[in-house]
């Protein structure tokens, strides 16, 4: 599959295999994260720990440890909430007042691998490691990649863990549920009325 998706590599290969020269391949594993169906912050911090090589145990802080991270389908990616309209990217161009911004979706539309991008490299220690760790960090829109000629190794993301409602939320979660079922046999009472009403009338 993997050498399948090397021959069937339509992108931009020039940017797919940029700055490979001034890495150090010796030693290191390609690790495959698929995005599908993900949480975005959740699959950024298994990414950001396998870049920095933080998984191994000859993790040292002032070393560039961390194995290659190959992020596949990365149009596919989800977040909790109303991420999608509520987040925003904020970049000034240097001109007086021309604070620019762009919502998470408007970015997913337009480029989706940066929005991972982005969040992998602000969970990243701010010093000088961190444009060799950029740089070890290949992310692809969907399930094509260049590099089926790699030993390429899935990651298995860890299980999600699903922490109980607390009393209170499970209380208004029943009400709501409730009022809703209330609403919808209001709603059928007043349509079965208006049935009746109109039978009579035409009788």
């Amino acid at each position: 599959m993997a050498n399948q998706a090397a021959t069937a590599f339509s992108g931009n290969m020039k940017k797919a295999l940029a700055g490979l020269r001034r890495i150090n391949l010796e030693g290191l594993r390609w690790r495959v994260f698929d995005a599908k169906g993900q949480v975005l912050g959740r699959l950024a911090s298994q990414v950001a720990t396998v870049v920095q090589g933080k998984d191994k145990p000859t993790y040292t802080p002032n070393r560039d440890d961390g194995d290659m991270c190959i992020v596949l389908n990365a149009k596919d990616i989800c977040v909790t909430g109303r991420k999608l309209k509520n987040k925003v990217y904020y970049w000034h161009t240097g001109y007086i007042g021309h604070l620019k911004e762009r919502t998470l979706k408007e970015q997913m539309e337009r480029d989706p691998t940066e929005a991972i991008r982005k969040a992998v490299l602000r969970m990243l220690p701010r010093n000088k490691l961190r444009d060799d760790r950029d740089r070890k960090l290949r992310i692809f829109p969907g399930s094509e990649h260049p590099f089926g000629d790699r030993p390429l190794e899935p990651y298995v993301m860890p299980p999600r863990r699903v922490r109980e409602l607390r009393p209170r939320v499970r209380r208004a979660m029943i009400r709501e549920q409730k009022k809703a079922e209330m609403q919808q046999s209001n709603k059928d009472t007043r349509k079965n009325r208006k049935k009746e009403v109109e039978a009579e009338v035409t009788a």
